[in-house]
Order: structure tokens, then C-alpha cells, then sequence
């Protein structure tokens, strides 16, 4: 089966300065327009995320919910490290969401997994287990593991599952972006029919040209197995490596999708 890319748009985070004034202001146009935009660009799920108002999260998650539905029902990733913040916002959410993210903490998989389940939630399931960071990829398919075996006792669809291997800046370590490409590569191999995702701008997080790095991991990424990331959707020169890679990567059949926005001149 061909698996076409999943692309998860970023930039409705509070954790970008314009993003976390417009939050303040409560400017639902503004933040409605932007969700909008990247729809327009072709994500498939916008992720939201209020984390940097540590006492106000919940207000202003539900608060991004229930704006951003309004004018779209392109499926919302709800992006929080609180169980508790992200069942609220489910309670006033419309539709099948995604949850970001779930771990191998035990603690947390058990508060997240009857949300999971309830709301049959598509869920990102991130490399972690309450031990540390991961720094090996020997690590991170260890934790892969453990998740993708919990969760599909635990009775959650495998193709519901959006494995997230925890890509860390190459400014801290040259070896972070290869660690991750062997960990795609190991779960990709393991032909389990989960999604295979990353947090793309990570990797080029305190380095110059950023958007540069996160073009070439992209690439990289894809070939190696993953099936998604999230990304921010104006970069042209990223949309443009997507589209290409399908074609290469056999998953846009013939070319079809490609050639249609070479016409509509939509590749950089």
C-alpha cells in the first residue's frame, strides 16, 4: 500500500513570540487566518499548543480548539505534556483528534490511554520512558518497541499510531540526526503499519540556516522510513522536497501529484 506523506503544521505554538501575543490578545481572525493559510498549503493536521502559559494552558488550549474549528475541520494535533490539559480540551473538541503526545512513562500511558481510547484518538507516541533522554538509537527502538506493543494490546489501531523517535539539536551533537535515521530505519523495518513522524525543526535548533537542515533531514528521513513530520508549511523549498520525494519514493504514482503543481507552479 502506498503510504503518502502526513504533514503536521507547527506554527500555531505559544512558544513563537507572534503566535503567544496574538493568544494574549484572544485576535481569533488572526490565528483563524493562520490555521487557514496552512490548510491552504496542505497540511493534514494543524498542531496546537499553549505550553509556555504554564498556569493558563487548559484556558488557552481550549481556547485555540474552539477558534480554530469554527472556520475548519482539518483535525487538530492537541500538543500538551499534561494528561489533564489535554483531556480538557478534548472535552470541547469536534471530531477524531490527535493527541500529542503519549510516552512510555508509565505514569502518563496510563493517564493518556483512556483518552486515546475514548475519543479513538490518532496518538504520537514519543521516545521516552521516564529514564532520560534517549541518546542511542539502540534506546529509542528499545522505548519504540515497548510503545507499539503496548498500545496495540492495549487495543489501539497500529495505522493510528504515530511513532515520534525524539530528534534533538545537532548543535548539542553531530550524532543526534543520524541516532534518529537509524531509529526510523529500525521501526520502518519492523513493518508493524505504524506512522513513523518527527519534530523537524528540532534538529536545527542554535544553528545557522535552519531551514536548510531541516531540508536535507527531511529528505533524509523519508528515504530512511518516516511517513510524516511536523513541519512548518511555508517553507517552499520543504513542500517542494516533499513532493519530489513521493515521486522518488514510489508513492506518488507515476508522478501524478508531482506534475500537477509543476503546472500550477507550485515547486520552487
Amino acid at each position: 500500500m502506498l503510504l503518502r506523506m502526513i504533514i503536521i503544521g507547527e506554527l500555531i505554538n505559544s512558544s513563537i513570540s507572534d503566535i503567544n501575543r496574538l493568544m494574549q490578545e484572544k485576535d481569533e481572525h488572526c490565528i483563524q487566518q493562520i490555521a487557514l493559510a496552512q490548510v491552504e498549503r496542505g497540511v493534514n493536521y494543524l498542531d496546537v499548543n499553549a505550553g509556555t502559559f504554564i498556569h493558563q494552558e487548559e484556558e488557552y488550549l481550549k481556547w485555540l480548539v474552539q477558534t480554530i474549528q469554527a472556520v475548519t475541520q482539518v483535525p487538530l494535533a492537541l500538543d500538551s505534556p499534561s494528561p489533564a490539559v489535554i483531556e480538557k480540551a478534548l472535552e470541547v473538541y469536534e471530531g477524531t483528534p490527535m493527541i500529542n503526545s503519549i510516552t512510555a512513562e508509565e505514569d502518563k500511558y496510563q493517564k493518556l490511554l483512556p483518552l486515546v481510547k475514548g475519543y479513538r484518538a490518532k496518538v504520537i507516541g514519543l521516545c521516552l520512558n521516564g529514564a532520560g533522554m534517549p541518546e542511542t538509537a539502540k534506546e529509542r527502538l528499545t522505548i519504540a518497541y515497548k510503545l507499539i506493543n503496548d498500545l496495540d494490546k492495549d487495543g489501539i489501531p497500529l495505522e493510528d499510531v504515530f511513532i515520534d523517535p525524539l530528534l534533538k539539536p545537532i548543535s548539542v551533537s553531530g550524532q543526534y540526526g543520524l541516532q534518529v535515521l537509524d531509529t526510523i530505519g529500525g521501526i520502518a523495518g519492523w513493518n508493524s503499519g505504524v506512522h513513523i513522524t518527527c519534530g523537524l525543526g528540532n534538529i536545527s535548533f542554535g544553528m545557522p540556516r535552519p531551514n536548510l537542515l531541516n531540508q536535507a533531514f527531511l529528505a533524509m528521513a523519508l528515504c530512511a522510513g518516516a511517513d510524516t513530520a511536523i513541519v512548518n508549511p511555508f517553507d517552499d523549498y520543504l513542500m517542494s522536497i516533499i513532493k519530489a520525494a513521493e515521486v522518488l519514493l514510489s508513492r506518488d504514482p507515476y508522478g501524478r501529484e508531482f506534475i500537477k503543481a509543476a503546472r500550477e507552479k507550485k515547486l520552487v
